[in-house]
């Protein structure tokens, strides 16, 4: 990549390709052409994510996060770990906390306790794919946890 560091152009599609959710939400958020050049826009981005300039949200935040009526289990996953993400220390079970009683989800995450947040999104992504078909029409069948 050192050969294209001269290419602007170029090293600011590199960029944007390797930005996550939260960060590409920043990204789109940039006023259009407040933004000259790749060294500007690395330094925007470092003073967004990298020296925390921001201050951290508190946990209390995340504990008040719930699904909306009619919200889909990817739009609540979504906002939940844009929030996570702002924070210094989180307790997994706060997602859990969010969801309805009855969904089929937290009763997974009750039953069968995850131990990690990689294990959480697997568990989310499971979900999410078994919503994602029951919207389409292609089944109701339950996730195995």
């Amino acid at each position: 990549m050192a050969i294209h560091s001269q290419n602007e152009p170029l090293m600011c599609k590199v960029f944007l390709s390797n930005l996550g959710p939260v960060a590409m939400r920043w990204f789109n958020s940039l006023k259009t052409n407040s933004i000259d050049s790749y060294k500007q826009l690395t330094q925007a981005f470092g003073s967004r994510f990298i020296t925390n300039s921001r201050v951290p949200r508190p946990l209390s935040s995340l504990l008040s996060l719930s699904i909306h009526e009619g919200e889909t289990l990817k739009a609540y996953s979504d906002r939940y770990w844009e929030i996570y993400n702002e924070m210094d220390d989180v307790s997994i079970s706060t997602f859990k906390s969010g969801l309805p009683i009855k969904h089929g989800l937290r009763k997974s995450l009750t039953g069968k306790p995850v131990t990690s947040v990689c294990q959480l999104m697997d568990r989310i992504d499971k979900y999410k794919r078994m919503e994602e078909d029951q919207l389409q029409g292609k089944g109701n069948e339950k996730v195995i946890s």
